[in-house]
């Protein structure tokens, strides 16, 4: 299994060094749809690829560096679809902050962290 982690974490390191990071939804602005939502870190997504919603893969940003060691995957039952969202530099604080906004509502978020193998 570890040959497969470490090659699953290898595209991810590629998909990230390869796209621009695009914040779209920078620390402290609300959503446009949920207005009572206010984003806990950077949001965005990797300009030219694609994901589920029809957008780019998305990315929370945070104050750690450019270390990418976590995905969390979503599962939205709202709208009926589950996603990954790579984590690039968060701390372990910010972290929980992800997990906590992935698990409200009617969305559920698990966290893999990239030494979990």
């Amino acid at each position: 299994m570890k040959e497969f982690n470490h090659t699953f974490w290898g595209a991810i390191d590629k998909l990230i060094s390869e796209s621009k990071i695009i914040i779209d939804r920078p620390k402290g602005s609300r959503h446009p749809k949920y207005p009572d939502y206010t984003y806990p870190l950077d949001y965005g997504y990797l300009e030219n690829t694609a994901s589920m919603d029809g957008g780019g893969i998305d990315i929370w940003k945070g104050t750690g560096g450019g270390y990418i060691d976590a995905i969390i995957c979503t599962v939205d039952l709202f709208k009926k679809d589950s996603e990954i969202k790579i984590l690039i530099g968060c701390t372990e604080e910010e972290k929980q902050l992800v997990v906590k906004a992935h698990n409200e509502g009617m969305q559920s978020g698990l966290l893999i962290r990239r030494d979990e193998q």
